[in-house]
């Protein structure tokens, strides 16, 4: 059964090179990888049928804004009658530093309302995440941690984006070609030190 691989962020040019846009850069570097399949508007997102790491996968963006994310989830869920360990949610983490990923299996939101929405509209918090690190505000940031997310990267980190959006992808195919414990223990050994 094909996986489908849900990149959480917002529509609009205005949010396309903040933070909290994480979960479409790497479901855009994924579709690149794939050949550029063609996104069509469906399920209040833009998807995509592609293939993941050569295996086929559908590649979904939720247009709805990042807190009503699990409205388009739910409803690509549903028409495909996929269960919950056939969802895999890409989304941007305050929680872990900026360059960190992390794969789990369902839990808590971590004040991550795409996430939160997510669980709500499926009635379960059970589905794959791949976390990818954006760090917490910096001492002296003036502003709330929703102020943070809608900003843009400030150069050090924008120098390091492609790869680690890169990464962030090698992850996914990953889950999809090896399940996600094989991917886990691959992605959690290559942390780079810090």
């Amino acid at each position: 059964m094909a996986l489908l691989v849900v990149g959480l962020g917002n529509p609009g040019a205005e949010y396309a090179a903040t933070r909290h846009n994480m979960g479409f850069f790497v479901v855009d570097e994924l579709a690149s990888r794939a050949g550029s399949p063609p996104f069509r508007k469906k399920f209040h997102g833009e998807l995509a049928d592609g293939r993941v790491g050569g295996e086929p996968a559908m590649l979904l963006k939720p247009l709805t804004f990042m807190n009503d994310s699990g409205r388009s989830v739910q409803a690509a869920a549903a028409f495909y009658k996929l269960p919950l360990a056939s969802v895999l949610v890409v989304h941007d983490e305050l929680d872990l530093r900026f360059g960190e990923i992390r794969l789990k299996l369902g839990g808590g939101d971590a004040g991550q309302r795409g996430v939160r929405s997510v669980a709500a509209e499926l009635g379960s918090p059970d589905f794959m995440r791949l976390r990818v690190g954006i760090g917490r505000p910096p001492p002296g940031f003036r502003g709330s941690a929703a102020d943070f997310v809608l900003q843009g990267f400030p150069p050090a980190e924008r120098a390091e984006l492609a790869a680690l959006v890169a990464r962030a992808a090698d992850a996914a195919e990953l889950v999809v070609t090896r399940g996600l414990e094989a991917a886990m223990n691959v992605t959690h050994r290559q942390m780079p030190p810090g």
